[in-house]
């Protein structure tokens, strides 16, 4: 990238910067970095809950995006690749950590005996709550759960692709969604009654 660009950037299309990305310029990396580390570092902190760990996990990122960067073929967004390959780092991270995904039967059954379809979206968990509560809930949540209830009802993959990237079946990734649910539902049921919260925000908000 020549001076006369560098003072121009805001001019410059992000498709120019990363094929000068692609040429290995220095400087082009540089803007990618400073343009996306902070979405990278709240992604792998929302994954691990551990801010060593999540920055640690984003400079991985960058140096995965800097092996990798000529692959990225511009079928999607640059952001959405980006992000796919920070998922794709922080789980391998969790992996190597022994993340539990334990073998569940798909036939789980409700509190109440009644059985649920694992796929559908659970209606009780889109009322608005409070965004400290309803992230001090997934944080307490067992790893597996917390994982595969941000990849599906946060980042929005399917369970096909979460089986894949976490080597479970996808039955395993609708159970633990489903118990997920159940043990966020009556988390938040015991800080309502409780009067720590007044119902503010809906569970998207956790994905700003």
């Amino acid at each position: 990238m020549t001076t006369e660009m560098k003072n121009d950037r805001n001019e410059i299309s992000e498709q120019e910067i990363i094929h000068g990305a692609k040429q290995g310029d220095p400087d082009c990396f540089e803007y990618l970095y400073n343009q996306h580390k902070r979405h990278v570092y709240a992604l792998c902190f929302r994954i691990t809950r551990n801010t060593a760990e999540a920055e640690d996990l984003t400079q991985e990122v960058f140096l995965q995006l800097f092996r990798k960067v000529a692959t990225f073929r511009g079928d999607a967004a640059f952001s959405t690749w980006l992000h796919r390959v920070a998922v794709n780092v922080a789980l391998m991270h969790l992996r190597r950590k022994s993340l539990p995904i334990a073998p569940e039967p798909i036939e789980s059954q409700t509190a109440d005996g009644a059985k649920k379809e694992f796929g559908a979206n659970d209606e009780n968990l889109k009322v608005t709550i409070d965004r400290i509560v309803l992230e001090r809930s997934v944080d307490q949540l067992p790893p597996g759960y917390r994982v595969v209830f941000l990849l599906h009802d946060v980042e929005g993959y399917e369970h096909k692709e979460i089986a894949k990237m976490m080597r479970c079946s996808v039955g395993n990734s609708k159970s633990q969604l489903h118990k997920a649910r159940l043990k966020l539902r009556s988390h938040l049921q015991i800080e309502r009654t409780q009067g720590h919260s007044q119902p503010q925000w809906s569970t998207e908000a956790m994905a700003a």
